[in-house]
């Protein structure tokens, strides 16, 4: 393994220019040597060194390259990560990792068989509001977690212009595209459902893909509720959790996606930092006390993936998002349209 990581990344839109590009041009351990843009040029007038591809099969074929970024549609992921670990190549594929559990398994292994790294980009992990919850329940604040509620809501009522996003394909819609973020803080936070209950919608006047989605996973003693909306004017907080001891409330506030679209780079200066009108409010009882404070945040930073991924392909230190976990994200995806469709609870 070489000390600097020549990394290409299948596509320059959005993704690519905000959550892969500036954490792999800051590093120092990697190299960002190629991107495929099929029609335009974008990549060069902010990165001059980079190579240009027009299609995933000839960088594929560029034999400096460690490293491929698959940013594509979902329903593309399976086949260019697949395409990627047959080249020889390690893989980060961006969520949802594919569109079926099947798919996951041959993906995993591939990976396994030719020894090559794959991992799935759930940067979510490393936002500073779901730090500050993550802290809060390993630190005990609310004794044992009874209830559980994770929004990611917007108002939205035209379509979006990525037009991939709005067609009924394999893999679109709100529960993989938004849902598989709440999926996975939720499996981190509190492991693997014994059941899970889903009602699954579409309530935008002009869309054919579920744009609506509410799931209950069910622990012996927890109940954890999963939501999104596109048609959420007035949004309600987004982490709200309630133990036995207190209760944990908490904004969506993580500011690194708007810091990456103001064209910022994630070596500026307050990098991820909230602001404290967005701190989480704590009501519990410490020490034999009723405490009521708002606790400060964590600073976001999606740097803490990109160098897991780095200490992994360097330093053999473990992947940073473990291809199972998505897996298991899409496994709960899958579990949640069967019962949507049934109208029941499932269980695993």
């Amino acid at each position: 393994m070489s000390k600097v990581i020549k990394t290409g990344i299948c596509s320059f839109g959005m993704s690519g220019q905000v959550f892969h590009a500036p954490f792999i041009h800051v590093n120092p351990g990697f190299e960002f040597t190629a991107v495929v843009e099929r029609s335009k040029n974008l990549a060069k007038q902010r990165y001059p060194n980079v190579k240009v591809y027009t299609t995933v099969d000839d960088m594929l074929a560029d034999k400096e390259l460690e490293l491929i970024v698959v940013n594509t549609p979902n329903y593309t992921h399976f086949d260019y990560v697949k395409a990627a670990l047959e080249a020889g190549k390690n893989v980060i594929v961006e969520k949802p990792f594919t569109v079926n559990t099947e798919e996951a398994k041959t993906l995993i292994e591939l990976a396994a068989s030719k020894k090559l790294l794959l991992s799935v980009y759930h940067n979510r992990r490393y936002d500073s509001d779901f730090k500050i919850v993550r802290k809060v329940i390993n630190d005990g604040l609310l004794g044992d977690i009874l209830e559980a509620e994770i929004h990611y809501d917007r108002f939205k009522e035209e379509l979006s212009y990525k037009k991939h996003k709005e067609q009924a394909l394999p893999g679109t819609g709100s529960l993989y595209d938004l849902g598989s973020h709440l999926i996975d803080q939720a499996l981190q936070l509190f492991g693997f459902p014994q059941a899970v209950w889903a009602d699954i919608r579409i309530i935008r006047q002009e869309s054919v893909v579920d744009d609506y989605f509410e799931l209950v996973l069910y622990y012996n003693n927890l109940r954890v509720r999963l939501k999104c909306s596109y048609l959420i004017r007035e949004a309600l907080p987004s982490y709200q959790l309630h133990g036995r001891k207190g209760s944990f409330i908490k904004t969506k506030s993580d500011i690194q996606e708007a810091q990456l679209q103001r064209g910022l780079f994630p070596n500026s200066p307050d990098w991820g930092a909230e602001a404290p009108h967005e701190w989480g409010l704590l009501h519990t009882e410490i020490d034999g006390k009723v405490v009521k404070q708002f606790l400060p945040s964590t600073n976001g930073n999606y740097m803490e993936y990109y160098q897991g991924i780095y200490e992994a392909l360097a330093n053999n230190a473990p992947n940073p998002v473990n291809p199972r976990d998505a897996e298991n994200v899409i496994r709960i995806i899958e579990t949640a349209f069967q019962s949507s469709k049934e109208g029941k609870v499932i269980h695993f």
